[in-house]
């Protein structure tokens, strides 16, 4: 089988935070840096598996640092692991503060895509090969995120055989 290393799918994007950006605490909307993550996963993913890919989950997005209208964001996404079918896709949030240079880590993110052929059907994908320790921890760490994932979707299909999809006013 086929392989590509992570570095094969880095992806970097690096916007101002504006003021249409923030919300009524006058930093940047989560929904517009979910945007961004997806977005910026999607093209990783699509690198790696040179395919056609679709998002089945967005596993975690965790807000570490607000960000502001000073700051810039600057994201980094590539594949750290494989399935049969499917990518994991890590997405690194970098803040920087334009005045003084300051950076910190204010958000990260995991995001899962399938790899699909001409019909819209899954289709095996090229394993990663890890090679910076970044890489080769987020490899190592991958197995048991992969395990969380499925017990989370097959309690999400129990519970959704709960939900109601009757109109309000039935």
């Amino acid at each position: 089988m086929e392989q590509r290393y992570s570095r094969e799918s880095k992806c970097y994007k690096t916007a101002r935070v504006f003021p249409p950006d923030v919300n009524n605490h006058n930093t940047l909307f989560g929904g517009k840096l979910m945007a961004y993550i997806d977005d910026i996963a999607s093209i990783a993913a699509t690198k790696h598996c040179r395919r056609s890919v679709v998002t089945a989950s967005t596993d975690s997005v965790d807000f570490l640092h607000p960000i502001r209208p000073s700051d810039s964001v600057c994201l980094e996404s590539f594949v750290t692991w494989t399935g049969r079918t499917s990518v994991e896709v890590f997405v690194k949030v970098i803040k920087e503060d334009l005045l003084s240079g300051d950076r910190k880590i204010a958000a990260t993110s995991f995001l899962t895509f399938v790899a699909l052929d001409e019909n819209k059907k899954p289709v095996p994908v090229p394993k990663v090969v890890p090679e910076t320790e970044e890489e080769l921890k987020l490899f190592e760490t991958a197995p048991h995120r992969a395990e969380m994932r499925k017990i989370r979707r097959d309690e999400s299909k129990k519970f959704a055989g709960f939900l109601t999809v009757k109109h309000p006013w039935d």
